[in-house]
């Protein structure tokens, strides 16, 4: 039987850093999805205040095996 995978999107922010995002963006998916099986990453931002970036934000695409 084949598999099929199911792709959500989603947002996710950082203090860090656009990989940390990233991580974020996954463990959080990670508490209701199973099969994480990729990331995809969609778009860059972010936020600056007083000529610093403050916060770091991706929109991302997560895929996941159906079960």
């Amino acid at each position: 039987m084949s598999k099929m995978l199911k792709v959500i999107e989603v947002i996710a922010q950082s203090d860090k850093s656009w990989e940390d995002a990233a991580a974020n963006a996954v463990a959080r998916a990670s508490k209701t999805l199973k099969g994480i099986k990729s990331i995809y990453i969609k778009d860059l931002q972010a936020k600056v205040d007083n000529n610093k970036i403050v916060s770091y934000r991706i929109n991302a695409n997560i895929s996941f095996l159906l079960e």
